[in-house]
């Protein structure tokens, strides 16, 4: 039996690194699409453990470039196409609302439109977001798969209108197109520009005396923070239910970020109250204070269960960061 063939944008980001590995131990073969990048280097630091197996490959491509992405699907002519790229940072999202549109948006009609023409019997699994929901909290505080979505970012709007977008192909063409709407998730290899990461570094920095203060927004922000490495199994769980659905993807437990603060500087021995401060230019123009969600249906669907707590994995990041700011290698 030949191996199955998985398509993933976004591979070169956290989510698409740690699924990559993730199938690759399945016995998949994983092709996945980049970007062009004017340092090489940078596309691939994160895919070093994958590009240890033969079966993984990159292509050049991107989801404004309808041709790129058609052209791959034909020539690969994948089982199942996990569309992970997008503009994802939310703060971003405010100083660049049409490309994070043009890209989370549109870049998923093209990619949907590709897929429905070169390969429909492919399954297709789209990156949804806690950030859809915005504003609406339950009743319980929890937010679930039936919540009303009420986005508070141009990075919420454009992901309401691709997950919209994924639904109508499913019920429009047949095809099995789901949507994973997962909540807040880290790793030691999420960007340094989002907030889980800036304070597990600037907190090492602070430790070994590089750096004497962090400055952050709003401290009284909470979320729902998973690990990506306990997500990507998730999103092929959903994509090997023998149904097309849609299920969140969470901890059920939300953390402030003045709590993860005291989790991680804590776990350095250090006294977050004491190097931390606010500064006004890190806070949204309109914020978004709460999400929780309630990842029931998965748990019970499928048996799903993250295996990372809040705790271990601010501590995996940290010992990340502390082996890479001493120069060592992290295995992470």
């Amino acid at each position: 039996m030949s191996k199955k063939k998985a398509f993933i944008t976004g591979i070169n980001g956290q989510d698409g690194s740690y699924l990559s590995e993730h199938l690759l131990s399945l016995g998949y073969e994983v092709h996945g699409m980049v970007r062009r990048n004017s340092t090489s280097e940078n596309q691939s630091t994160r895919l070093k453990k994958a590009f240890k197996n033969p079966n993984m490959f990159t292509h050049y491509g991107d989801l404004l470039d309808q041709t790129s992405i058609e052209r791959l699907l034909t020539e690969i002519a994948p089982n199942e196409i996990y569309n992970i790229g997008a503009q994802s940072h939310v703060r971003v999202s405010f100083d660049i609302p049409q490309f994070t549109v043009q890209t989370n948006s549109i870049g998923v009609v093209n990619i949907l439109e590709a897929y429905k023409r070169i390969c429909p019997k492919a399954k297709f699994y789209q990156a949804s977001s806690s950030e859809m929901f915005g504003l609406s909290v339950e009743e319980d505080k929890f937010q679930r798969e039936t919540t009303i979505m009420n986005p508070v970012s141009p990075y919420g709007c454009s992901k309401v209108f691709a997950y919209n977008m994924v639904r109508h192909y499913r019920r429009a063409y047949g095809l099995y197109a789901v949507n994973g709407i997962l909540f807040n998730h880290e790793s030691p290899r999420r960007g340094s520009n989002f907030v889980t990461n800036k304070v597990v570094k600037a907190a090492c920095s602070i430790k070994l005396g590089l750096q004497d203060k962090l400055e952050l927004g709003n401290m009284d922000s909470y979320r729902d923070w998973g690990h990506s490495k306990d997500y990507v199994k998730a999103m092929h769980m959903i994509m090997n239910h023998d149904v097309a659905d849609d299920f969140i993807v969470s901890t059920m437990e939300t953390h402030s970020v003045r709590e993860m603060c005291e989790v991680v500087f804590s776990y350095l021995g250090l006294d977050y109250k004491k190097y931390v401060v606010q500064n006004p230019k890190y806070l949204r123009p309109e914020e978004l204070p709460y999400l929780k969600g309630d990842s029931t249906k998965i748990r019970k669907t499928l048996g799903w269960e993250p295996l990372y707590t809040f705790k271990s994995m601010m501590e995996e990041m940290c010992d990340h960061w502390m082996d890479v700011l001493q120069g060592k290698e992290s295995t992470r």
